[in-house]
Formats: structure tokens, C-alpha cells, sequence
């Protein structure tokens, strides 16, 4: 019986839809975090009398046929990279991107990692550095006696110092932006990787055409929304159920045939 595989196949795509709901309510809080939905195939189908075909000597076509599906399985977890909310934390070193485009990050192996969490710090040496260490690109170095520091929408940083009027010109922070951001590699710490489905990045000033504005002083939440995750959650925990009901079914089927004489 070709149930008992079918609502075996059901219970582990449902089993990972609850995972990424899962995690999306784990990061409900993130900074930066984009949500995730699974989607789902159909298996290939048995033809057991095969549509459109000839069904008589006088050349009559079967309309329908008979066709049995061999149940269902993941077919990708795809991120959904909408803006979410900004909020104002007033920490100078904290930045959010209202539109498209990533911050880039050197990587201590040298490699460029992109992220859309803006929550900056300063290291030991000035330089602008994610809460791992990792520096932000161009490699901002805030000077010793700064008592102000101010990022324009456009990216340009400024450093004001002790006793000077004019404040000092740091450096520009440029985005990146992909064809396909959804084909980014998510590898933990907030922090993507370029990918061949990706494709290649294009850097530019914030608020030019086609890259977001720069917002200082302010953070991008996630944009994981809990009472739609929680539907979702309830949902797939359904769904879960009606094909662990199927395979209860079937097996009182076979216990039937089973005790015939």
C-alpha cells in the first residue's frame, strides 16, 4: 500500500516546515534576520491508465486517467528579504539600510561576507568592527580624541574631534547588492556568502539608484512576524497530524488483510 510511504513523505516535509518556522520565531529579535518559508513538490506519479491515451479501436481518448502520487518532498527553504522595521537605538556605531544592499565584512580568512545588521563597535586600534571583530569595509578607522562621529545617508563617515571645528572625513561605506540576494549562503553570525545562484555583487554609494539610504544611529529588526509564524506553526502541527493519521489508517488496513481466513 502506497500510503504508508505517502504519509511518511508528509510527516518529514512537515517535520522541516516546523523546523523553519522554528527558526524563524527563534530569531524574532535578530537584527537584521530575514524569514524564511519552505516550499514543497509533488513525487512523480504512477500511470497506472495514461491521460490522453487511446482507449478503443474507433480512436476514443481516455480524458483523465488514472494517475497516483507518491506523496511530497522539500523542494527549498527560501528567504524573503522584505524591509523590516527600523528602530532608533541613538548608538552612533549603529546603522540601518532602508532599501536593498548589504554591509560588506572582511572575514579574518580574507574572504568578503555580507550582512544587513548594522550593529557596529569600535576595537582596540579605532577601526569599525562587527560584535565578532570582524572589520567593516573600507577599513573605517575612527581617530584617537573623537567625540562625535556622524554617517551622512549617502555613507560618508565623519569624525569630529577634540577642539577641531570641521569635523575630519573617514571614509565612504558602500552596499553591495546581488541579482539574487535569496541565493546568498546564510553562515551564522548574521553573515552571507556570495554563491554561484547569487551571482556576482555590485557595490555603490547608499542612496544611489538601486541601493538603500543610510540611517545612523538606528537598527533593521527582523521581519519575522510572530502572530504569522505562529498561524503557520499551527498549521504545519496539523498537517503533521493528518499524515501520521494516515499511516494509523493504513496499518488497520493491512491488520484487516492480515487476519482474513
Amino acid at each position: 500500500m502506497r500510503s504508508l510511504a505517502i504519509g511518511a513523505t508528509g510527516m518529514l516535509a512537515q517535520q522541516l516546515n516546523v523546523e523553519t518556522i522554528s527558526n524563524n520565531i527563534a530569531n524574532s529579535t535578530t537584527t537584521g534576520f530575514k524569514r524564511q518559508r519552505a516550499e514543497f513538490q509533488d513525487l512523480l506519479y504512477q500511470n497506472m491508465r495514461r491521460i490522453g491515451s487511446t482507449s478503443s479501436d474507433a480512436g476514443t481518448v481516455l480524458p483523465s486517467g488514472i494517475q497516483v502520487g507518491a506523496g511530497v518532498r522539500p523542494a527549498a527553504v527560501y528567504r524573503i528579504n522584505e524591509q523590516g522595521n527600523i528602530t532608533v537605538t541613538d548608538n552612533k556605531l549603529d546603522l540601518a539600510i532602508n532599501g536593498q544592499g548589504y554591509f560588506q565584512i572582511t572575514m579574518p580568512s580574507g574572504e568578503t561576507a555580507y550582512t544587513r545588521a548594522g550593529s557596529f563597535q569600535m576595537s582596540a586600534e579605532g577601526q569599525v568592527v562587527t560584535a565578532d571583530g570582524f572589520t567593516l569595509q573600507p577599513g573605517l578607522t575612527i581617530p584617537a580624541g573623537t567625540v562625535d562621529i556622524s554617517v551622512s545617508s549617502t555613507g560618508l563617515v565623519q569624525a569630529k574631534q577634540d577642539g577641531q571645528v570641521e569635523p575630519t572625513t573617514v571614509g565612504q561605506i558602500n552596499l553591495a547588492v546581488f541579482p539574487n540576494s535569496a541565493g546568498l549562503e546564510a553562515v551564522g553570525n548574521n553573515l552571507f556568502l556570495q554563491t554561484p545562484a547569487s551571482g556576482d555583487p555590485t557595490t555603490g554609494n547608499p542612496g544611489a539608484a538601486g541601493y538603500g539610504r543610510m540611517i545612523q544611529g538606528a537598527v533593521e529588526t527582523s521581519n519575522v512576524n510572530i502572530v504569522q509564524e505562529i498561524t503557520s506553526l499551527i498549521t504545519a502541527q496539523r498537517a503533521y497530524e493528518m499524515n501520521s493519521k494516515v499511516i494509523r489508517t493504513t496499518d488497520e488496513m493491512l491488520q484487516t488483510v492480515n487476519q482474513m481466513r
